[in-house]
């Protein structure tokens, strides 16, 4: 009969083999690899962890500093009566929305604001009119509708000469002419200014 072990394993059967040379080094580089792997994929996880934290931290600090219009001061000087000439001056339209309009006889502010629906006409000078961009809505130079849908005469400003002969406007006020509810106080005191 052969001989037969009970089961029991030698030492040189369970002996790892040994690896050769070149084995060895394409192990060493597996693992550098899996290495450097690894610390990429940390660097992109935290550089967007970061990136978050950054992004709230820069939306809590917009918090402190809210989103408020400022809007000009309905109250303000033009300068003298004497500084305007005939017609339709623009000068003030960027800066607090109305045109000075003089006349031979008298000066008076007109608020620019379309009474259609709110949009900021435009003077046309080489047709003598204000013209609304939005729907087609026409004045004539004293701001009196004459075309399109707007339903009444463009508003008048508050005016009056301060002590040093200055012209004060205040938008706030405002003068309406509404041929439709028989209103019109584009003659009452305040409205125009005698020059």
């Amino acid at each position: 009969m052969a001989d037969q072990t009970d089961g029991k394993v030698t030492q040189a059967e369970t002996a790892p083999v040994p690896p050769s040379a070149g084995g060895a080094k394409a192990a060493a580089e597996s693992k550098e690899a899996a290495g450097k792997i690894n610390k990429s994929r940390r660097r992109i996880v935290w550089a967007c962890i970061w990136g978050y934290l950054g992004v709230n931290f820069l939306m809590f600090l917009r918090f402190f500093f809210p989103r408020a219009l400022y809007e000009p001061n309905t109250i303000f000087t033009i300068g003298f009566p004497s500084d305007f000439s005939l017609g339709i001056d623009q000068r003030f339209l960027m800066t607090n929305r109305v045109w000075v309009v003089k006349e031979p006889d008298r000066l008076f502010v007109i608020f620019a604001r379309c009474t259609h629906l709110g949009c900021t006409p435009e003077w046309k000078p080489s047709e003598n009119k204000f013209k609304c961009p939005c729907h087609g809505s026409g004045y004539d130079s004293e701001g009196v509708n004459f075309e399109g849908p707007a339903p009444r005469p463009m508003d008048r400003a508050f005016v009056q000469l301060d002590p040093t002969g200055k012209v004060v406007v205040d938008s706030s006020r405002l003068y309406v002419d509404d041929p439709r509810a028989g209103v019109n106080h584009f003659n009452d005191p305040g409205a125009f200014l005698n020059v």
